[in-house]
């Protein structure tokens, strides 16, 4: 079985979100399982110059607006899957990242440099590719990609199977209706039954409305989509492609997220050796100038500070934590004002309070070995992968009731303790009442050593690998294929 994964970011090569670890971490897991998975990706400067043994292979010709492209191939650094890379100076050779320029503006050309590369991935997958290799099924992602299965649609010939994974429903692509006819689409792919979205031409609603298949990043989030709370507006569109519409659960790299081997850690430990957590909890202390307290429980918080993450409601209670004797860990960046907020609290809160505004990969590692809970009290989740870094850290995660923190986190409640199915803390409304209850009831687990070791050691026994997940992408493409 032959699959591209056309999408517009890939870790190691560039990421600015969870898509970038899914479709890394999907293409390897694939070729596991005996698929030839490849991945399609622009030619952004990270990318060329991460990207081994790149050499070109492919000049692509009647590309809308462009003209022509160049196909480079190559190699993931790290894991050896196979890389098609867009080159196209103009378009990708960029300082700033994927998205937006260094002032964090959108490009304003963004609709031009995805659709060639939606473009691009509809001739690989088409009748028409001058390349030997031809995939069975080619596996957009979000926006970026959703125009591929619009274009197949209207090429009118024998073509790949499409699928659709969606991982956040609320950035769209939206953009002003010229774009259709412009990007090569006819006119008449421009009405409800098409690419027209409340008078725009959206990206993401011609994936959704001609792939074959659409895969969302969690069960529960596939059902709340179709909901007029989570649904974004195509909730009514979504509904009607419910028969093709699955919900599959990322898994985590084992590999980057392993406190047994994790080489940012003072101490590796394991499901066995749990007790030498301890170490980096003290180190983590030491390191963000936090007093050096084994018994105090330290919250911690690595994310975007933006709305959806919720993170609202701990500034609203933190204060109260603190005097109740937590200490709060907290690495992040985005809202401004959620960035001010922070940082007072900080000051206000020397030594029980550490915030950090930026992203660092050792620091991520260690406050997810060195925290005793972690806190997600998002508002909405499509799948969020914090949470399963915590449970394989032995780090219990506190969580709201959403999307993929539903399906991957269950409630210490009486029933499942005793089941072993316990993993950590839910919530159900996004209010700061609900969230501060949920947290006490942590902390008040936290200082029941045994029933705290038992939570941390049902955490560690889940199975968060990317094996389990490519099995059910498998069972989707297989559909398809028969």
């Amino acid at each position: 079985m032959r699959i591209l994964i056309a999408t517009s970011e890939a870790y190691p090569l560039i990421k600015t979100g969870g898509l970038a670890d899914v479709s890394g971490s999907l293409a390897d897991a694939l070729r596991k399982q005996a698929v030839d998975a490849r991945i399609l990706i622009p030619g952004y400067p990270q990318v060329l110059a991460k990207t081994k043994d790149l050499e070109p292979i492919q000049r692509l010709d009647f590309i809308p607006q462009v003209g022509s492209v160049t196909l480079l191939q190559g190699t993931m650094p790290d894991r050896g899957t196979p890389v098609y890379v867009l080159d196209h100076p103009y378009l990708y050779r960029r300082e700033g990242g994927p998205y937006q320029d260094m002032m964090g503006r959108d490009w304003a050309d963004n609709p031009l440099r995805f659709g060639v590369l939606s473009h691009v991935a509809a001739v690989m997958s088409s009748g028409h590719s001058p390349l030997e290799w031809k995939p069975d099924i080619v596996h957009c992602n979000d926006w970026q990609t959703g125009l591929t299965p619009a274009i197949l649609h209207y090429f009118g010939t024998s073509r790949a199977k499409t699928v659709l994974g969606i991982h956040n429903l609320a950035y769209q692509g939206n953009f002003a209706p010229e774009w259709v006819t412009l990007l090569g689409l006819p006119p008449h792919s421009y009405q409800i039954e098409g690419v027209e979205y409340y008078g725009q031409m959206s990206f993401l609603k011609a994936g959704v409305y001609y792939a074959d298949a659409i895969i969302t990043v969690s069960p529960t989030y596939a059902k709340e989509i179709q909901t007029d709370e989570y649904g974004c507006g195509m909730q009514g569109l979504l509904k009607t492609r419910a028969r093709v519409l699955r919900g599959i659960l990322n898994g985590i790299d084992t590999r980057e997220w392993n406190p047994a081997i994790d080489p940012y850690l003072v101490r590796n430990y394991d499901i066995d050796r749990i007790g030498d957590k301890q170490a980096n909890k003290e180190a983590l202390q030491l390191r963000l100038d936090l007093d050096v307290d084994p018994h105090a429980p330290l919250l911690a918080v690595v994310s975007r500070l933006a709305y959806q993450k919720g993170l609202d409601l701990l500034l609203a209670c933190a204060s109260t934590l603190v005097h109740e004797g937590a200490q709060i860990v907290l690495l992040g960046s985005g809202d401004p004002a959620l960035e001010f907020g922070f940082n007072q609290l900080h000051k206000a809160h020397p030594g029980r309070v550490s915030v950090t505004i930026g992203y660092s990969e050792s620091l991520s590692h260690q406050i997810m070995a060195g925290s005793d809970i972690f806190l997600m009290p998002s508002r909405f989740e499509p799948c969020g992968l914090n949470q399963m870094y915590g449970l394989a850290y032995g780090t219990p995660p506190v969580v709201r009731r959403t999307g993929g923190l539903a399906d991957s986190v269950h409630d210490a409640c009486e029933t499942n303790l005793e089941s072993g199915k316990a993993t950590g803390f839910v919530f159900e409304h996004a209010n700061e009442a609900e969230f501060l209850t949920c947290i006490r009831r942590a902390v008040g687990t936290f200082e029941d050593k045994k029933t705290w070791r038992k939570l941390q050691t049902n955490g560690m026994r889940q199975d968060l690998s990317w094996t389990r997940s490519a099995k059910e992408y498998l069972e989707v493409y297989r559909s398809l294929l028969q």
